[in-house]
């Protein structure tokens, strides 16, 4: 990604999909070119700690929300030490921030940051055509070459579209590590501690430790490249996998390393591709989705204690995945570890949402319990991981 300084009038800019439809619009955020995976994100707020999720690292967000920048950006709120999306694509972004938090405009945030983005875009077509043709290769361009609205011209705008698809996709990409702390460190518990949890990074946010230590839990981030010997001398009464980007396809060695925790039967937790990872640890394969699940207004449904989905509580939950666990929804199944089972749904398309093991302690959900941001109805989940912990104790 290259980037220029931004001025005052924005530059003109081009965003161009990988099956050669265009959009116009003005520059937004820093100048220069930049690629990625295009996604659209159906959150009507909460678009900073969107931009710093690890997560999103290699893809190109479409905000689906017309009016974006409107509260600024503040330094309390990030998920991690820096924003990870590729390219930034809204419609009206905000011209003046309204929020006592605010500390900087949104804009002036990208541009600090590098990132280029694009504005006056119609985000509702755009998310029309993703919706029908699926995520897909992108490439936003601005900058003084296309000021005047005139944009490319055809010969172009084929270049541009020959660069769009000699850009990596998603599928295939090993990308966990690329996130991932590099020196483990510890997230203290608040008030009394009550347990010990070693949380393995595959792209954690950083209110996941929060909400654990909320609850008295001292957690310790160790790196995607941990050991299970590493593991073991925490002495830890459960271990956590989190979110993170890429294709779980390619994530051997942390597949590897739930297996080792599971066969030790220490409680855990896994949530978005730790959810993908427990999949895979258990023998289900994985799939990519055509459009994905990203927002924080996902209808998902839990299966019910006798074991149906007939009147289990639906929750409003926080999504960020474009892959998902291809596992039967009717009933539990027998893995190496047991018997195990989907215990969440989406509503919206029955994609499996979570799953847990019935003869160890173990269970993972597809979505973000943390609620950063998003709603607060998965924040239960948190609280089964400590009992599992304590019965394990027990």
């Amino acid at each position: 990604m290259t980037t220029t300084a931004q001025r005052t009038r924005p530059h003109g800019a081009v965003l161009v999909l990988e099956d050669g439809r265009v959009f116009h619009g003005r520059a937004y955020g820093a100048v220069g070119e930049t690629f990625g995976e295009a996604v659209f994100q159906t959150g009507m707020t909460g678009y900073q700690e969107t931009l710093t999720d690890p997560s999103y690292h290699r893809q190109v967000v479409v905000m689906t929300a017309p009016h974006i920048g409107n509260t600024g950006v503040n330094d309390e709120d990030p998920e991690s030490g820096r924003i990870w999306v590729s390219g930034y694509v809204v419609r009206d972004p905000a011209r003046v921030p309204s929020s006592w938090r605010s500390v900087r405009t949104l804009d002036e945030e990208l541009t600090a940051q590098g990132v280029v983005g694009i504005s006056a875009v119609d985000t509702r077509a755009l998310t029309r055509h993703l919706r029908d043709r699926g995520a897909m290769r992108v490439g936003i361009f601005s900058g003084p070459a296309l000021d005047g609205g005139s944009g490319p011209g055809p010969a172009d705008e084929a270049d541009l579209l020959a660069r769009v698809r000699s850009a990596p996709g998603m599928k295939g990409a090993d990308l966990c590590g690329e996130v991932a702390t590099a020196e483990k460190y510890v997230v203290p518990a608040r008030g009394a501690k009550r347990f010990t949890v070693a949380a393995v990074d595959l792209g954690i946010k950083g209110m996941t430790p929060h909400r654990m230590a909320e609850r008295g839990i001292e957690v310790h981030v160790l790196p995607a490249n941990a050991t299970l010997e590493e593991i073991h001398a925490l002495e830890p009464d459960g271990v956590f996998f989190s979110n993170g980007p890429g294709d779980p396809a390619t994530a051997e060695h942390p597949v590897a390393l739930m297996r080792g925790v599971l066969e030790r039967r220490i409680p855990l937790f896994g949530i978005c591709f730790g959810n993908q990872i427990l999949g895979r640890a258990l023998g289900f394969g994985t799939f990519k989705l055509k459009y994905g699940h990203r927002g924080i207004n996902q209808p998902v449904q839990e299966r019910t204690g006798d074991g149906t989905w007939t009147g289990g509580k639906v929750e409003v939950t926080a999504h960020n995945h474009g892959f998902a666990v291809d596992a039967p929804l009717d009933g539990p199944v027998d893995t190496r570890y047991g018997r195990a089972e989907v215990s969440h749904r989406c509503l919206n398309d029955d994609v499996v949402e979570g799953l847990r093991l019935l003869d160890r302690p173990a269970f993972s959900v597809q979505y973000h319990p943390e609620a950063a941001a998003g709603p607060h109805d998965a924040a239960y989940l948190f609280d089964r991981f400590v009992t599992l912990m304590e019965g394990q104790r027990a």
